[in-house]
């Protein structure tokens, strides 16, 4: 599947794009169904863009927000991306917005899929929006290097013990982010774009985000920055 990269000065122009094409998106799907999903991720850029995204006036109680990842640590700590989305998006949002965590109560992640499967089971599905970051590895949300996409189960959500991480980490699968009606990638960082100008050519088959390319239904979209 092509992607459609579009290249933005500054990071400030790109949240601005971001904001755009995200409550585009949203509202062509709200268009056609009473409720949607949003998949957003954790990382440090999405401190710029979430809180751009949340002043756009949607229809904020017909979207349902979740996470494409999440480091198993306390909702609390720094590292957790729930945190960091609530700090950056959903505080800004009315009140009631529904958002649905990825952590449980379980000591770790491979005894909570179930429980989390049955989260996202209840999701609006497909999901309408799904924003991901992109590792200089070629990793998205918790999918690395190394793992067999052949043998990544079909369920919604996977535990994943990272290859080089402090944490144990739950993602979304591929097979749900794949499925998303429409995919963007918010990149920064001259390594990240070298990395899609390398793809162009050749799509390495050992990375994650050859696999989406490979199994995405729709085009995915690139927001850069210079």
């Amino acid at each position: 599947m092509p992607l459609q990269r579009r290249v933005y000065p500054d990071i400030e122009s790109l949240s601005q794009a971001f904001a755009d094409f995200a409550a585009t998106a949203l509202l062509d799907s709200l268009s056609r169904k009473p409720q949607v999903t949003l998949i957003v991720p954790g990382g440090s850029t999405p401190r710029h863009y979430l809180p751009e995204l949340a002043k756009r006036p949607l229809p904020w109680d017909r979207i349902t927000v979740t996470l494409s990842d999440e480091r198993w640590v306390d909702v609390n700590d720094d590292q957790s991306n729930e945190r960091l989305v609530k700090q950056c998006l959903m505080q800004h949002l009315p009140q009631h917005t529904r958002f649905v965590g990825l952590k449980t109560q379980h000591d770790t992640p491979f005894d909570a899929i179930e429980t989390i499967q049955q989260r996202l089971d209840r999701l609006p599905l497909p999901v309408s929006l799904t924003v991901l970051g992109l590792g200089e590895d070629g990793h998205i949300a918790s999918l690395f290097p190394g793992m067999n996409p052949d043998t990544l189960p079909a369920n919604h959500c996977i535990a994943v013990a990272p290859p080089i991480a402090p944490s144990l980490r739950v993602s979304l699968s591929m097979e749900m982010l794949a499925d998303s009606e429409r995919i963007v990638l918010v990149v920064t960082g001259e390594k990240k774009r070298r990395l899609l100008d390398r793809l162009a050519d050749n799509p390495d088959p050992g990375l994650p985000i050859a696999w989406l390319l490979h199994s995405s239904k729709s085009v995915i979209t690139v927001l850069e920055t210079n």
